[in-house]
């Protein structure tokens, strides 16, 4: 649905700059082609349309599968990019859907975390975008966003709540050809949600505060 798309991505533009005070920083730090890994922290609803109007480049998302049992907000994300996951774990055919993904070069936009925060902090996060990464070896950009957590009801748009995607610069993970053990995929995860927790205010790192600091 390419129509779709870029229709969409013109409506949420236009959205955010007059509902909302939004900045982007760290933009330049966003490769504008070959594979890509992007992990960000999960306040909202809007924060998949809020990435795909502040990244540099056409991204697509796996999403759970439960947000697909809405027709209209399933509707909506596919529209954006989305494909569905099992929350918690990686099917053999979403690993496949992903690395195929890689492999063409696209960006893929993992949330670590599974799902929304109910406090705006960092929550623990599931392994699989670890797992992806040390398996695939492709570059990761970590992003930070505050902000959308207060998008609720109505009374938000009243306030123009200031909402902000910081983009973090390029790492690796170690590239691990054989089975890794429970507690280094653990260690990698950390790794993962540590440079997170680096883009956020420090009220914003839950489970990982004391990184950035």
């Amino acid at each position: 649905m390419p129509w779709f798309y870029y229709v969409g991505r013109l409506i949420v533009v236009m959205l955010l700059l007059l509902l909302t005070r939004w900045q982007i920083k760290g933009r330049e730090n966003m490769p504008s082609q070959g594979p890509l890994l992007i992990i960000s922290n999960h306040l909202n609803l809007v924060d998949s349309p809020l990435l795909v109007v502040s990244l540099r480049r056409r991204v697509i998302f796996m999403a759970k599968k439960e947000l697909f049992q809405s027709r209209v907000i399933g509707y909506f994300i596919r529209g954006f990019g989305a494909f569905s996951v099992h929350r918690g774990h990686l099917d053999k055919k979403a690993l496949y859907q992903v690395h195929q993904l890689l492999a063409d070069g696209q960006a893929l936009v993992m949330f670590p975390e599974g799902t929304r925060s109910r406090n705006a902090q960092l929550e623990h996060a599931f392994p699989g975008a670890a797992l992806i990464a040390s398996r695939s070896g492709v570059p990761i950009v970590p992003v930070g966003i505050t902000g959308t957590e207060k998008i609720k009801g109505l009374a938000w748009m009243l306030h123009r709540p200031r909402i902000t995607v910081n983009i973090g610069r390029l790492f690796y993970l170690p590239q691990v050809n054989n089975k890794l053990t429970k507690v280094e995929l653990a260690e990698l995860t950390n790794s993962i949600m540590e440079h997170i927790a680096e883009l956020l205010p420090p009220q914003y790192r839950g489970n990982y505060a004391g990184q950035g600091d």
